[in-house]
């Protein structure tokens, strides 16, 4: 173990570090708080022996700085007799334990050895939990290449941290499932993980379902309501399609995210909350901010990590094992095998997916639900002339007018979304439709 001692007195610190030297431990030691806090944020220790009594900081108030500043160290705050008061209330700040003054050298070394003990136990448990939440994660992310192992290694890295973490790509690539995923490998895992699309959600409704209300806060608000926030302490939130975030709302988000409380519509006081957001996006996050759609300090929020899902046409060692999976699901819900031949698995994988994983799992299903038996070939798929399944229109070669129109509507919100680079409002105006008429065809008919 690495051990820091924050002592003033030169004496006491030398006599000290000279005693866990000789126990075999790794000792650094300071005279300054000021100068040891900033070691302690930015070297790791495995514990730290600070004292409560001290000129330029207490160790009151070293303990509260060094856990709001997120560092993880365990901390023995020391405390003349008579002083146990600021102990205690040093450790209701985050310190592990106390040790009174003068020191007995058989008591610092029995302290110091608990301390180990449970730090140990405390990797131990990480350990099993991350092994534990891989193997979940395993069955949750389907994946072959290296493109997507690396991020699934670089989320187990950032899982087990309150770090933000913003999850860039294409749509249908699979952004919700790795948030999922990142939550699972955390230690919130056994709370909640709820996920809210900020684009499909009026901007009146999407506040309050965000924040909550009270009773009597707008026309219709007869009861009092939690927010997601609220509804999420202790778990995980995903904000999917950021970008899109109205900009009122943007400010009131970067509020709560820098003070950790969230005030419901037509309420005064605050409330403490304890949630994890992730976010999400397929658009560009640095040219919604160009355009002044986005508020650059909450990106730098939210942006202290990214994650980006390359698109499936660039990944497509994963499309066979993806298909062996959905095919599995598949098999389970319709109650009869579903296989695919080797000729349709070659003309799958070369397929360029525009809709990414979701196209290809729809593309599945729509093939298993209309075919008469469970040997699924490529004519099943419709993929003639490089076409996609969405953009076939017909259905097991009959001429289905709703199957041609909700064709041609898809094609015409794809080039718009395209030509607008992903503003949904932009496209609505290009396709001479409402926005909310955007929103519901989007629900209807998935763009691809």
């Amino acid at each position: 173990m690495r051990l820091l001692i924050v002592e003033e007195d030169a004496s006491s610190r030398q006599s000290l570090g000279r005693l866990l030297g000789e126990a075999g431990y790794t000792v650094e030691s300071e005279g300054d708080p000021e100068r040891a806090l900033a070691r302690a944020m930015a070297e790791e220790f495995d514990l730290i022996l600070c004292d409560v009594k001290m000129a330029a900081m207490d160790g009151l108030t070293f303990v509260r700085r060094f856990r709001a500043g997120g560092g993880s160290a365990l901390i023995i705050v020391m405390t003349a007799s008579g002083n146990e008061d600021d102990a205690l209330a040093a450790m209701q700040e985050g310190a592990y334990d106390y040790l009174q003054k003068p020191f007995k050298p058989d008591a610092v070394i029995l302290i110091v050895r608990k301390a180990e003990e449970r730090e140990r136990l405390r990797r131990e448990v990480e350990a099993l939990r991350s092994t534990l939440g891989m193997g979940a994660v395993r069955d949750l992310v389907i994946s072959q290449s290296k493109a997507m192992r690396d991020v699934l290694e670089l989320a187990g890295r950032v899982a087990r941290h309150n770090t933000a973490v913003l999850i860039t790509g294409e749509s249908g690539t699979g952004k919700e499932v790795v948030a999922r995923a990142i939550h699972r490998m955390s230690p919130r895992s056994e709370g909640s993980f709820i996920a809210i699309n900020c684009a499909a959600i009026p901007e009146q409704l999407l506040e309050s379902e965000l924040f909550g209300h009270i009773k009597g806060a707008f026309i219709g608000a007869t009861a009092d309501h939690p927010g997601l926030f609220e509804l999420t302490d202790g778990g995980t939130l995903l904000l999917d399609e950021i970008a899109d975030l109205p900009q009122a709302l943007q400010a009131k988000l970067l509020r709560v995210l820098e003070e950790g409380e969230v005030r419901r519509l037509g309420a005064r006081e605050q409330r403490k909350i304890d949630v994890r957001v992730l976010a999400a996006t397929g658009r560009s996050m640095e040219e919604a901010i160009e355009t002044g759609e986005f508020r650059s300090d909450l990106y730098y929020r939210l942006n202290v990590v990214r994650l980006h899902i390359p698109p499936l046409r660039e990944r497509p060692e994963d499309i066979p094992e993806l298909l062996t999976h959905f095919a599995r699901q598949m098999a389970q819900r319709l109650g009869r095998p579903v296989s695919i031949t080797p000729s349709a698995l070659a003309a799958l994988t070369n397929h360029a997916w525009s809709g990414n994983v979701r196209e290809l799992r729809n593309s599945l299903e729509r093939a298993a639900v209309l075919s008469a038996g469970g040997l699924l070939d490529s004519k099943d798929f419709a993929l003639s002339n490089g076409a996609s399944p969405a953009q076939n229109g017909s259905v097991s070669g009959s001429l289905d007018l709703r199957s041609q129109v909700e064709a041609v509507e898809r094609e015409a919100i794809q080039r718009a979304l395209q030509a607008a680079k992903g503003n949904r409002r932009q496209a609505a105006s290009l396709l001479g439709i409402s926005l909310r008429t955007l929103f519901y065809k989007l629900r209807r008919v998935p763009a691809t």
